[in-house]
């Protein structure tokens, strides 16, 4: 069912009435990144305290792992419900939710007296964290227009900026006063610079915290699908993608450590994947204001199987430096592509919880991946069949992208009076 959705009249505003692009739309736009990069650290500090909580609970490796996994269930899951709660009553609810659940979980987890008291933790650290990626990514495409998928990949890039800027803090906190205490002023932190921030967030957007979703620009690409189909469809691209992305991801310091070059050699080709994927992020924003997500989408995925498909033939060292930073500026603006796409073809009303359900999607391609190129490994022996599936996942991406470019291609992008899919 199709049904209309009238662009808002910006020529009749009132003064003081917020228009995309503006300079109060940067401001926003600053703030969200701070908010993102800060409430990020649920993702990244299991995985430097991971190896001394398995030494205090003298558990597997294998067993602590589970609150990494946990958390990314809480990740996606979270994205969708706190989607729901922005497109209903604005990103401050659902922010000021995220903000409780960060505080309260990291405290929890540093009191926890079982492992299972903490994976426990960790699955409300991922419910707490994901307000601050997909929705936040979602609400920032309702403040721009004409630098839109720029504003989208700024905001996605606060989750590798907290990469960046999280894992030294955290090993810092536990050398001076243990895991336990830092996972308690991880919380306190949190609590006490989002909820200012925030606070600032609130205060610039006024009365506009809900009504904005109402008066954004309308979709611009008729697909002629309904808002359903579609996002299916690019729930089953997230995951194909992201079963890709995941094995050089998740398995490139073990590999190297494999291939006898040991697994520091591996954690800086790591390192230096994800701050090549901010470059990358950033750049596929400017991209996709010029040619539109579809098409950046698109770049993306051809680019990642291009690189993909370089690990099959060279593993030496310098060949490996190589390739992991090309896979970093290929890789790193695909998943902000969805919720660029999502606000092109869907209705601002929906974009939230659309946007929560692609990611969603695209967590469990990344679980997935990680997971079924070790089985491959196991069963193999080698990480040449594990790169061989991540292409062909790839290649299915690829296969859903090129569609949905035919059928834009095949509708004309309407100007005047929007509409919706």
């Amino acid at each position: 069912m199709f049904r209309p959705v009238h662009a808002p009249n910006h020529s009749g505003q009132t003064p003081g009435t917020f228009s995309p692009d503006s300079r109060q739309a940067w401001i926003r736009l600053v703030l969200a990144l701070v908010i993102g990069s800060i409430g990020g650290v649920g993702m990244w500090a299991i995985v430097v305290m991971l190896p001394a909580v398995q030494a205090e609970f003298a558990a597997t490796r294998g067993a602590v792992s589970l609150a990494f996994t946990l958390m990314m269930f809480g990740f996606g899951l979270g994205g969708v419900i706190a989607g729901k709660i922005t497109d209903r009553f604005g990103i401050v609810p659902a922010m000021a939710i995220s903000i409780a659940f960060l505080g309260v979980a990291n405290v929890l987890a540093g009191l926890s007296t079982q492992l299972w008291q903490f994976v426990a933790a960790y699955f409300l650290i991922g419910l707490g964290t994901s307000a601050t990626f997909a929705p936040l990514m979602a609400e920032a495409s309702h403040w721009f227009e004409r630098y839109r998928g720029l504003a989208v990949t700024i905001v996605a890039s606060g989750n590798y900026f907290a990469g960046t800027m999280w894992p030294p803090i955290v090993n810092w906190g536990m050398q001076t006063i243990g895991w336990r205490y830092t996972h308690i002023g991880i919380g306190l932190v949190c609590v006490s610079l989002m909820t200012i921030l925030v606070l600032v967030l609130r205060a610039q957007m006024g009365d506009d915290k809900v009504q904005d979703h109402a008066n954004a620009p309308p979709p611009r690409v008729d697909l002629k699908l309904s808002t359903n189909t579609l996002t299916v469809l690019l729930s089953i691209a997230s995951i194909s993608c992201c079963v890709a992305m995941a094995m050089p991801q998740v398995h490139i310091v073990a590999y190297c450590g494999d291939l006898g070059y040991g697994v520091a050699r591996g954690a800086e080709m790591l390192s230096l994947m994800m701050a090549c994927g901010i470059v990358s992020r950033i750049g596929s924003g400017f991209l996709a204001d010029k040619i539109g997500g579809i098409r950046t989408l698109l770049v993306g995925s051809l680019a990642q199987g291009f690189a993909l498909v370089f690990y099959l033939f060279f593993d030496s060292l310098a060949s490996l430096y190589l390739i992991s930073a090309m896979f970093g500026l290929f890789q790193g603006g695909i998943v902000p592509s969805y919720a660029i796409i999502v606000r092109e073809a869907m209705p601002a009303s929906e974009a939230a919880t659309r946007v929560g359900i692609v990611i969603f999607a695209s967590v469990f391609g990344m679980s997935f991946g990680g997971w079924v190129s070790g089985i491959i490994f196991d069963a193999t022996g080698s990480y040449a069949a594990a790169f061989a599936n991540g292409v062909a996942w790839n290649a299915l991406n690829i296969g859903i992208v090129l569609t949905l470019l035919i059928r834009s291609r095949m509708k004309s992008v309407r100007t005047g009076p929007g509409f919706a899919t």
